[in-house]
């Protein structure tokens, strides 16, 4: 019975590591410096976890084999002994496994600047020492990404497609607009949280090229699973030129079916919620559309940039994400919906 037990248990325990292996937002598999200090913490805790959890497993054995017969071969229930059991194994080994948990994590804290630079005592100076690169602001149920710079003209405003510099620090201002949210990329730092009135900050590094999964880790409502974010590291000079292209004003149409497509956008409700830079679309309470075909998903990374998710998230995009503000708009014939989507997949 024993050895079916720890078998049953083996086998689930490795259907979990080969499903960890697997899955794109594994804080083990790490590819910055943050989450490489948050990584040791994380492999230290697993290891306490099991070592534990098979210790106790293994006493648990013991005691139902061990304790067979009636209490007439045994010692009455309260005939007092093993004290040093609870001693040891209910107060010492939790103490000391918590106190180096508690310090450690302390420690990881005092590291990373979330309200500001750290080596500061004074919260305000923290914050304001902190000089953001880069403001997220959290919405149900999107992520609004503003790049910052000193000419304002400069700046550029997208939504849920994160990029940053390979090998290049970034400073991250955190904000929400709305409830709470918690912004997540497990692969390149731990969870900061966006509070009401409360800014906090995030500064994430990527070691390495590539495109990280990233989420919201607080419940927010109805579509908190469907707040994605994804976190693409570049090489420096491919994120300059990224950057660059991003600040341009929307690409004029090319093709008849765009140019009617954009007098559809303007002439809509299209453009009163969203922006598209360098035409008299100027709404904010929608993401800014001025690049919306160079990004890969929509939705906040939920579907796929392509013609048919598009097209049918302009008509059910109750459907696709239930309780979110975009409205469905089904009065438009299938050949307007063609230009609509024409013209938005060339903003790139």
């Amino acid at each position: 019975m024993l050895r079916r037990c720890l078998g049953v248990t083996a086998s689930i325990a490795g259907a979990i590591a080969l499903t960890g292996c697997h899955t794109l937002e594994s804080s083990f598999d790490v590819h910055g410096p943050a989450a490489n200090q948050i990584s040791h913490l994380e492999t230290f805790m697993t290891v306490m976890f099991i070592v534990i959890s098979a210790i106790m497993w293994l006493l648990f054995a013991y005691a139902f084999y061990r304790r067979r017969g009636d209490l007439t071969e045994h010692a009455p229930i309260d005939a007092g002994g093993g004290e040093m059991w609870i001693a040891v194994g209910g107060l010492a080994i939790p103490l000391v496994v918590l106190s180096i948990l508690f310090v450690w994590g302390l420690d990881l804290l005092r590291a990373f600047p979330i309200h500001g630079m750290h080596g500061d005592s004074n919260h305000h100076t923290m914050a304001h020492s902190m000089k953001p690169d880069i403001l997220i602001v959290g919405h149900q149920w999107w992520w609004e990404i503003h790049y910052l710079d000193d000419d304002h003209s400069k700046e550029v405003t997208t939504a849920n497609e994160l990029h940053l510099p390979v090998g290049q620090p970034v400073n991250i201002r955190l904000e929400t607009r709305d409830v709470m949210h918690s912004f997540w990329v497990p692969q390149l730092h731990g969870k900061v949280d966006l509070i009401p009135g409360q800014p906090n900050y995030v500064r994430l590094e990527a070691s390495e090229p590539g495109e990280y999964q990233g989420q919201c880790a607080e419940y927010c409502g109805a579509e908190h699973a469907r707040m994605r974010i994804l976190a693409i590291a570049q090489p420096p000079d491919e994120y300059e030129a990224w950057l660059n292209a991003q600040r341009r004003p929307g690409a004029e149409p090319a093709t008849d079916a765009a140019k009617a497509g954009r007098q559809i956008f303007l002439a809509g409700p299209c453009s009163m919620c969203h922006t598209v830079r360098g035409t008299p679309a100027g709404g904010s309470v929608a993401p800014d559309l001025t690049h919306i075909g160079s990004r890969q998903m929509i939705a906040a990374n939920y579907y796929k940039n392509n013609d048919a998710w598009l097209e049918a998230w302009i008509t059910h995009a109750q459907s696709l994400k239930p309780e979110a503000e975009m409205p469905d708009l089904t009065h438009f014939t299938g050949e307007q919906l063609a230009d609509l989507v024409a013209y938005l997949r060339q903003l790139q």
